[in-house]
């Protein structure tokens, strides 16, 4: 019988799942994860008000309660936990779908200011996730500054749009939550160094802006007419071109007077971050960021932009960077600093050039951060046929019967699917508690507290 552990329960890491045991009726496989909740960026990374897509948990449970997948939480892999030597040694095959975990960099003057944060940071923290140390993202704040023009550059804008009725029935944690309706923000700037045609926000999540209430979507009609595409976007992917029209609509509106306002830049790319004695970034112990620096930028005629050496300062007391995702190197086997990726062929672990038997990737750590949810369903079957096409291979060495009970002896608490469920019940009562519906727990004691039978702390 094959036996193969999923690194990571995201999407990628289900969706590996679900193809192994739909086409191979003897394999069973062991999906792991450093948390002891699954779903991964369903979980953790989707906006508390975005239902809809949260609803998709469904889906990778069904997966996760198949008779033969078992989920394992609170299983780190990698520096801290079991290296992957082990894991080899337990498993035929082990299939690594660890995401790609940290931010990309500006590499702009002050950007390590009190005050300047990564998107990453932020939505970590308004989704409970237990390593989220920060908070104090809204202390003293009237006007933030997003930088980046994706689809998580626009969750972040809208969260902090968002009023507390809105937000009250997500499961979005207590503190943020009312941290979040105490905000005196009024004033949000999201900021692309490029043209409204190259944003890479989908027109769906552009327009829930133009939705929310109390709030005005204000556009320059004339950072718009800098894009070459602008004037004539039929040419255009029908997404760019909607997102296009959707913007050519927000700008021929004049504001109503609303008590907040949404700005959507374009043009402008970070130049520095201006502490509060506005005149250059300080050293340590300084002051806190005040205003975000941009450099006007033009198209450059080749899809790309240049600078025109005039800068223009937004006044700011919070910045948000969102400029993509980056993986991180996984102690033990092998990366492309390049890419932020694994070196594979067809989903197989290329180590030095050559193929390492038992070795997979799928999902961002495979082909970088790129796609939607969905994009993890094509990926996740290559790389699982890839590892079925060399099973009668990866058989024939001798693993235990029961990985769980040597990962026991090695002195580990996997949290067992039935933890996960203890840990459900937790935040339901947590969140009829606080007359809400379901609320995170937020940390690592409360998780691992309701996952062993004590309830939430």
């Amino acid at each position: 019988m094959l036996r193969v552990a999923v690194v990571g329960s995201g999407p990628s890491g289900v969706y590996t799942a679900q193809s192994l045991v739909q086409q191979d009726p003897e394999v069973r496989v062991d999906v792991l994860d450093r948390l002891p909740c699954p779903y991964g960026l369903v979980r953790y990374g989707v906006a508390p008000d975005h239902e809809k897509i949260k609803s998709l948990q469904g889906n990778l449970r069904t997966v996760l309660e198949h008779e033969r997948v078992r989920f394992l939480g609170g299983v780190p892999v990698g520096t801290g936990g079991v290296p992957p030597a082990r894991l080899r040694e337990l498993y035929h095959a082990v299939v690594y779908c660890v995401g790609a975990a940290t931010d990309r960099r500006l590499g702009i003057p002050g950007e390590e200011l009190p005050g300047s944060w990564s998107a990453t940071e932020f939505v970590s923290w308004y989704s409970a996730h237990p390593d989220a140390g920060a908070d104090g993202f809204l202390l003293g704040a009237r006007e933030a500054v997003v930088i980046g023009v994706g689809n998580v550059a626009v969750d972040v804008t809208r969260i902090l749009a968002r009023g507390a009725t809105e937000l009250s029935p997500t499961d979005m944690p207590q503190a943020a939550l009312t941290a979040l309706a105490a905000s005196s923000v009024t004033e949000i700037h999201m900021v692309g160094r490029r043209g409204p045609s190259q944003a890479r926000f989908t027109t769906k999540e552009l327009r829930e802006l133009g939705a929310l209430p109390d709030t005005d979507i204000v556009v320059d009609e004339e950072e718009l007419a800098l894009d070459p595409a602008y004037a004539d976007p039929s040419a255009l992917p029908a997404g760019q071109r909607r997102n296009v029209e959707v913007l050519r609509g927000w700008a021929a509106t004049p504001p109503r007077g609303a008590p907040r306002r949404i700005r959507l830049r374009f043009f402008l790319r970070p130049a520095g971050l201006l502490a509060d004695d506005r005149t250059s970034p300080p050293g340590p112990g300084g002051g806190r960021v005040a205003a975000a620096r941009f450099e006007r930028t033009v198209p450059d005629g080749r899809g790309g932009v240049r600078g025109t050496g005039r800068y223009e300062d937004i006044e700011t007391q919070l910045v948000l960077r969102s400029v993509g995702y980056r993986g991180v190197p996984l102690e033990g086997m092998p990366f492309d600093p390049e890419t932020g990726t694994v070196p594979h062929l067809a989903g197989r672990v290329l180590r030095d050039g050559a193929v390492s038997t038992g070795e997979y990737v799928a999902g961002w750590i495979k082909r970088g951060p790129t796609g939607v949810i969905g994009t993890n369903r094509p990926c996740a079957k290559e790389t699982a046929e890839s590892l079925l096409a060399d099973a009668p291979a990866l058989v024939r060495r001798d693993v235990p019967d029961d990985a769980l009970s040597a990962l026991r002896a090695d002195g580990l608490a996997p949290v067992e699917w039935a933890g996960w469920l203890a840990i459900e019940r937790a935040e339901a009562e947590l969140g009829a508690s606080l007359g809400r519906r379901v609320v995170k727990l937020p940390d690592w004691q409360s998780l691992m507290a309701a996952a062993h039978g004590g309830g939430p702390s």
